[in-house]
């Protein structure tokens, strides 16, 4: 069996002008970074009138046995392609922390890639490293405001701004800094996030142009003063230098598909504590030069989907046509309780158990968004005839598109039927009747309680105590019609990752609140939230090793 690396080796990938041509992007709109990539001039496309359509692809919530999301993403634009539809894809850029960590590479796989795949997983164009400067230039000004006087009285016991890395390093989530005498600035308490839960990140993903990233960045919050008062980015003079390491940063990325669909690839925000997604600036990007595109959403729908529904569609005037939730027979089972071990064991009524997962998920699709769902089965080999059937007639019975894909061995073609539902579905759709989770002018608890209950199927939301405090002084400081973005576990519909399936007479537990200014939204804390991963007892980074001739290898 072929690596990842293998099968794009296979393929001869098109040079970037021909690719961006084919959707109607001028060379001189192209930035290169050597032949396969460029970023792109996003403000000349923004004066187009055009507006595709745009489908969501999102998930089941994630099991050990894989559900393949990107996969099928680009697996669907290629078939879209085969069918002769003008497509594009809009994706969000790896994180090198996971790359390097459990998850390897992250840019689909099998003969569903976006190419080329080492470049995009290692470096690309310097997008994550220009945030990471900028982030740690705000943590840089911060420190030495108070090193130098503390003009601004901040309290150093109340700084909320964490430097970051984008690496998975476990020993930087908490550390003591500015040791080593006053020469050395004032010691403190702080640690690092990864690259991706930095709120820079997610302020640039949300960001229209650079006019309004330069609006979002000043309104950061990185502080308080001694007499409780906020302290923000522009009170640092900092958002001209910020800005200005991410002049580059802000535009998107053109890669494209082992087939050549073109693929805006940019950003790419925590699914937890932002949202998850690629930016809105790409996604546009895509909407103007294509007539479909395929974008994705990060983890289950419960987290990505509303999300991206309530967050990214709510701040950019865009809204899915159709949505397809990706789940596999695989993990269906392990969500009916079937350990990972004996999944490729036939066992209908484990399947049939986990099927509430999947049904909870349609259910927030076409019944609080009200939005056209389909139903994508990642193919494995161990599925049987029988659990095949179960779960089409489960799906038919609730008159909800389903098919099978095979796009990681087929690649378009094995997601033409797929292609042809999702076409079906765009012509039925009725955008008028698209809703978001809550609306705006609603309480920030309000929003948790909508999103809990609806979403999730909880029976209420416990806070606890001080978070309603915490709430009151963030609408009082400007933020009640903020959206709010809960971050909890992946894993479950519940705040308990144990909780599988589609669980019932459960409370979400409320433990904290965080106004994302800059971004423009409220996070809320369910559970213990990790912002700086760590490595794996055997990380993939062992698997990688490079040629003296600079051929990569082991990367996936």
């Amino acid at each position: 069996m072929f690596t990842d690396l293998e099968i794009q080796n296979q393929f001869k990938l098109k040079n970037i002008d021909e690719i961006a041509n084919s959707i109607g992007i001028a060379d001189d709109l192209l930035e290169h970074y050597g032949r396969y990539k460029a970023k792109v001039d996003y403000m000349q496309l923004e004066n187009r009138a055009k507006m595709g359509k745009l489908i969501l692809v999102t998930a089941i919530n994630p099991t050990p046995a894989g559900e393949g999301k990107t996969t099928v993403s680009i697996g669907l634009a290629d078939a879209l392609k085969m069918r002769g539809k003008n497509v594009a894809l809009a994706l969000r850029e790896p994180s090198m922390g996971p790359v390097f960590g459990i998850k390897g590479g992250a840019t689909g796989g099998g003969y569903s890639q976006i190419a080329p795949m080492e470049d995009i997983n290692l470096h690309f164009t310097g997008d994550f490293h220009a945030i990471t400067s900028a982030n740690n230039l705000i943590a840089a000004l911060l420190d030495n405001s108070i090193a130098q006087g503390n003009p601004l009285n901040i309290d150093p016991r109340k700084i909320t701004f964490r430097r970051c890395l984008d690496m998975n390093d476990r020993q930087l989530r908490f550390i003591v800094s500015g040791l080593g005498g006053k020469a050395n600035g004032m010691p403190r308490e702080e640690g690092f996030d990864i690259t991706s839960a930095s709120e820079v990140m997610a302020t640039l993903c949300l960001a229209r142009n650079l006019t309004d990233l330069k609006n979002r960045v000043s309104r950061i919050i990185v502080a308080r003063t001694f007499d409780d008062k906020l302290v923000r980015v522009g009170d640092l003079n900092a958002t001209g230098a910020v800005c200005s390491l991410l002049k580059d940063a802000i535009k998107p990325n053109l890669v494209q598909t082992l087939y050549g669909t073109p693929a805006f690839v940019h950003g790419g925000p925590f699914a937890n504590i932002a949202h998850g997604c690629n930016s809105v600036i790409a996604t546009r990007c895509a909407l103007k030069c294509a007539d479909i595109v395929v974008t994705e959403a990060g983890f289950g729908a419960d987290l990505g989907a509303e999300k991206f529904i309530d967050i990214k569609c709510r701040l950019s005037s865009m809204m899915p046509s159709a949505v397809v939730i990706v789940a596999s027979i695989r993990a269906l089972k392990s969500h009916g309780g079937v350990k990972k071990e004996d999944l490729a064991i036939e066992n209908v009524q484990a399947l049939i158990k986990g099927l509430s997962n999947l049904k909870k998920h349609i259910s927030n699709v076409r019944d609080v968004w009200h939005l056209r769902p389909v139903i994508a089965i990642n193919e494995f080999s161990s599925d049987t005839e029988d659990e095949i059937r179960t779960i089409k007639e489960f799906c038919l019975n609730i008159s909800v598109p389903v098919t099978l894909t095979k796009v990681w061995e087929k690649g378009g073609e094995g997601g033409l039927e797929l292609a042809d539902m999702v076409v079906n579905e765009i012509e039925k759709s009725d955008m008028s009747l698209a809703s978001f989770t809550y609306p705006d002018n609603i309480s920030i608890k309000d929003k948790i309680i909508s999103v809990a209950t609806k979403i999730y199927g909880a029976s209420g939301v416990d806070f606890a105590p001080g978070v309603l405090k915490e709430i009151k002084r963030a609408e009082e400081e400007g933020a009640r019609d903020f959206p709010v973005c809960i971050a909890k576990t992946q894993y479950s519909f519940s705040d308990d990752a144990k909780k599988i399936g589609s669980p019932t007479d459960f409370k979400i537990k409320i433990r904290g609140i965080k106004v994302s200014a800059g971004a423009g939204f409220v996070v809320a804390y369910a559970g213990d939230i990790m912002t700086m991963p760590g490595l794996a007892k055997v990380p993939s980074a062992n698997n990688i090793d490079i040629s003296d001739s600079g051929k990569i290898t082991g990367l996936f």
